[in-house]
């Protein structure tokens, strides 16, 4: 059994969550999330916590069970204080520059890329080299950061390309003359 999935979860003040019809809804100051749960796993709101329980003692059930915890914990955190990705561009002529919803980059290709910013993320660029994602989904804003990320990745003789802000690129040394 998961030691993560048997944690109780605090709500903190502000936010609400509702359970209904296989879903469950947390709503915060900073938004509103819903996420279908395992049928597996029960959800419980007891006291100003979340209490995630086995239903079923199947292996998926428990496999799941861990998961479900997190994932709830996440939305309760996200509602009430954003997730925050900051991505770096580095290199001569690389910039982003954001258009509406979308998001202008000129990374070193043939073509300016543009990358569709969904309605719940929150897209800043600031002084064109680095942008900032935020979302109360913390897996929509991972997700949309690896997907900018993946156009020019930061490649380890020049340091040129996309980052994560708290990333580490190790440098090789270049080719030796004779």
């Amino acid at each position: 059994m998961s030691r993560i999935g048997k944690k109780p979860i605090t709500v903190p003040k502000g936010v609400t969550v509702a359970i209904g019809n296989g879903e469950i809804t947390v709503q915060g100051p900073k938004g509103s999330l819903t996420r279908k749960v395992h049928p597996g796993v029960r959800v419980s709101v007891s006291d100003g916590s979340v209490l995630v329980e086995l239903a079923t003692d199947d292996r998926e059930a428990r496999a799941a069970f861990g998961l479900v915890r997190t994932l709830v914990s996440n939305m309760v955190l996200g509602v009430s204080e954003p997730f925050k990705k900051t991505l770096e561009i580095s290199g001569v002529g690389y910039r982003a520059e954001l258009k509406g919803n979308l998001l202008n980059l000129q990374v070193g290709l043939s073509h300016e890329v543009n990358h569709p910013i969904p309605k719940d993320v929150v897209c800043v660029v600031d002084k064109q080299t680095t942008v900032h994602l935020t979302s109360p989904n913390k897996e929509l804003v991972g997700q949309v950061a690896a997907e900018i990320r993946a156009y020019r990745p930061c490649e380890p003789y020049k340091g040129k390309g996309i980052k994560y802000s708290d990333e580490r690129v190790r440098r090789k040394e270049g080719k030796k003359t004779a």
